[in-house]
């Protein structure tokens, strides 16, 4: 049902996970190019992934959680969701000098579908009590980018939309509401997006190959969540898959969705 990326081994995964990482740092002021990246839905080790009869917890995975479309044939042409920036802290029980982090991000394809993916996010980190984030843009397997023009800060209400024009071509626009800054990208790639998957995804994402420590993000709604269709129609959370994060054989998220949202907790 899902797509399997290539597992780092589960031992190596649970350390890199939740050990501090001193590289992280640089992420504090910008992102280092070629280190940071969003990637497929990594099925998570040591459980049932379809929990069958629980519609609010239907699939685990190592590395996402939120909702996600899948549809066996190229649908999706744009997807769009709206959150207000939650404040990371330091998870229970974590050293408070160490580095934590957490994307909240919309996206085209990943899921069942891992050649390419569209997205576009916001990265909250903490890092030895001091709180900052990041604006970026990907179409994978090229890295994250960051956006310019464009300040983002806790409490701020923040719209993401990915269009693909094309298998191979798209843009990425972030909305700051709260300031009235807009910024986009045109993006192309080599790589084809199927257009099989529609997504609005808290992700611990990967930096230097390994997970990163992943951060008590509290909880992000999409709201006005929506999947534009290659029909010209327009499709709600209802149907999608449900993820929630499993590590170390423990669930960190819940999530739940109705018609026009979805919603994902830190637990």
């Amino acid at each position: 049902m899902f797509f399997v990326a290539s597992l780092i081994t589960y031992a190596l995964l649970a350390t890199s996970a939740f050990a501090a990482n001193p590289r992280l740092e640089g992420r504090i002021a910008r992102r280092r190019e070629g280190a940071h990246q969003s990637g497929p839905m990594r099925p998570a080790s040591g459980v049932n992934n379809l929990i069958k009869g629980n519609s609010s917890h239907v699939a685990f995975s190592s590395n996402w959680a939120g909702a996600a479309f899948e549809s066996p044939a190229g649908t999706y042409k744009s997807v769009t969701g709206t959150f207000v920036v939650p404040t990371p802290k330091v998870p229970s029980g974590s050293s408070t000098s160490g580095t934590y982090a957490a994307s909240a991000w919309v996206g085209i394809d990943g899921d069942t579908c891992g050649s390419a993916i569209l997205q576009t996010g916001i990265d909250f980190t903490i890092s030895g009590g001091r709180v900052s984030f990041d604006a970026w843009y990907e179409y994978f397997p090229d890295f994250a980018h960051d956006f310019t023009g464009i300040t983002i800060s806790a409490g701020n209400t923040i719209k993401l939309t990915v269009t693909a024009s094309s298998a191979t071509a798209g843009t990425a626009v972030i909305q700051n509401v709260s300031t009235g800054q807009t910024v986009s990208k045109a993006l192309t790639s080599s790589a084809r997006l199927c257009q099989q998957n529609a997504e609005w995804i808290v992700e611990d994402f990967e930096e230097g190959n390994s997970l990163v420590p992943f951060a008590n993000f509290g909880t992000v709604v999409f709201t006005g969540a929506s999947a534009g269709t290659s029909s010209g129609t327009t499709v709600g959370p209802t149907g999608s898959v449900l993820i929630d994060i499993q590590q170390n054989n423990q669930v960190l998220t819940s999530v739940s969705s109705t018609g026009s949202s979805v919603t994902v907790s830190y637990v």
